[in-house]
């Protein structure tokens, strides 16, 4: 339960009400900046292992949000390490999430919301000053465990990317893994959602150039005469150009991973992950993750194969073959002349032959 402080006075003056510690499974689920305050709402372990992104579509059953002041939030739980999982989307990140629920040792926050309105409000013109004060108790409240000392794992959604560096800077002891789907693969998951897929691009491509991360020479009415599938390399691009970056800013702590990479090896890439996000783990242990986390569709339930996904993604790209290759080829040429490598520093494993 949610502590209810209780205002006092003393000799006729009031004194300030005293923090309150929500107790673990009330999530720090949105941040209202007109009166600087959180809303929790009610969410367990199992909630938020069994939905796939901490929104509010998923959390309906969460009830009525309690709303507490930011300067009353009593974070002191929160004193295990904090870790970072960014992503291209269509990735396998939500599968890679979950591995790293493991109670006792660690726990993931799937996409939370608060970090979303922290765009929102950079995005109506709040003082960048004040949004990176809240990012950091935001940070804190979100890092409250449920057993402590478990670390926690945050893979924030694509649009929260124009905040990754102030997040790294924010939790020096904070390691990341880069996620991303190579570009072929990525469009052919585009291609294969239709619509929704297409209208998903531009809507994450104007969340990018509203956080200034475009910077291919292509002006507004280029953008516009853009198709669906050049808006996607867009968008994958400056994702990319944005992971180079932060690799090469914290290279201590901030590792690249290809998606199609971590599905061949799950083995070792938890073992480097591990490592990276400084968490212990035996081999058995790890092999009980591959065998349950990695067999299960990470969004839908039901049994995940590696095998049958890149045959849906060849299905796609078979379908759109012609499209998908004229935008290779297209993309290969902006990211020439914006100076945007393919392969991305920093690798966390090399593919084996």
């Amino acid at each position: 339960m949610i502590p209810r402080a209780r205002s006092a006075k003393v000799g006729g003056m009031s004194i300030p009400e005293p923090p309150v510690a929500p107790a673990p499974e009330w999530l720090a689920h949105r941040y209202d900046p007109k009166i600087d305050a959180f809303q929790f709402v009610r969410a367990s372990r199992d909630v938020r292992q069994r939905v796939p992104f901490l929104t509010d579509e998923h959390l309906e059953a969460a009830g009525e949000p309690v709303v507490i002041p930011r300067g009353r939030c009593d974070g002191s739980a929160a004193t295990g390490r904090v870790n970072f999982i960014f992503h291209s989307a269509y990735c396998c990140s939500t599968l890679l999430a979950n591995a790293y629920d493991r109670a006792g040792q660690a726990f993931s926050l799937k996409e939370p919301m608060l970090l979303n309105d922290l765009v929102g409000w950079r995005h109506r013109g709040g003082d960048p000053r004040q949004i990176l004060a809240v990012l950091g108790d935001g940070l804190t409240m979100l890092a409250r465990p449920f057993v402590a000392g478990e670390a926690c794992v945050v893979k924030p959604s694509n649009i929260v990317k124009g905040l990754a560096t102030a997040m790294l800077a924010a939790r020096p002891e904070a390691g990341a893994v880069l996620l991303y789907a190579p570009l072929e693969p990525y469009l052919g998951s585009i291609a294969s959602k239709r619509l929704w897929g297409r209208l998903w691009v531009r809507e994450l491509l104007a969340s990018f150039l509203k956080e200034g991360l475009v910077d291919m020479g292509l002006d507004a009415e280029d953008i516009f005469r853009l198709s669906d599938l050049q808006v996607a390399a867009v968008g994958w691009l400056a994702q990319h150009a944005l992971f180079a970056k932060l690799a090469q800013r914290f290279p201590e702590r901030v590792r690249t991973l290809d998606s199609e990479v971590l599905l061949a090896q799950p083995h070792a890439a938890l073992a480097a992950i591990d490592t990276l996000f400084g968490l212990v783990a035996t081999e058995a242990e790890r092999d009980t993750i591959v065998r349950s986390v990695f067999q299960q569709h990470a969004k839908f339930g039901g049994a995940f194969d590696a095998e049958a996904r890149r045959a849906d993604q060849q299905s796609a790209a078979a379908l759109h073959a012609e499209e998908i290759s004229m935008v290779l080829g297209w993309a290969a040429k902006v990211a020439d002349g914006a100076g945007i490598a393919m392969m991305l520093p920093h690798p966390l494993l090399t593919p084996t032959a």
